[in-house]
């Protein structure tokens, strides 16, 4: 009897315990290697973006500038917005929202 159920499950496939924890292991490291890599994309886009605020508020400092009688820069971002220069003060520039000298806003 031992046999013959022997025989029957010998041509069985499937996979053996190793294999499965071979390939669990494996998909966990790609698993981790995916999430700290989506991070640093993250990271780079908030980097980038806070650039482009820089240079937004920069260019719209100097129009600023131009227009006005003295040629001074705008006490701040929310001068811009104030004469419709820029729409909204940049998310980025969460409480630095001071332009210096150079019409440069401040944190830029």
């Amino acid at each position: 009897m031992r046999t013959r159920l022997a025989k029957r499950h010998e041509n069985e496939g499937g996979f053996t315990l190793i294999e499965l924890l071979i390939v669990i292991v494996v998909l966990g490291v790609l698993a981790g290697i995916v999430v700290f890599g989506v991070g640093t994309f993250r990271q780079d886009a908030v980097t980038a973006a806070k650039g482009a605020d820089c240079k937004t508020v920069s260019v719209a400092a100097e129009a600023f500038a131009a227009k006005s009688p003295t040629g001074a820069y705008p006490a701040n971002v929310q001068k811009l917005v104030d004469d419709k220069y820029i729409k909204s003060v940049p998310t980025s520039m969460t409480g630095a929202t001071a332009i210096d000298a150079d019409g440069k806003a401040a944190g830029c």
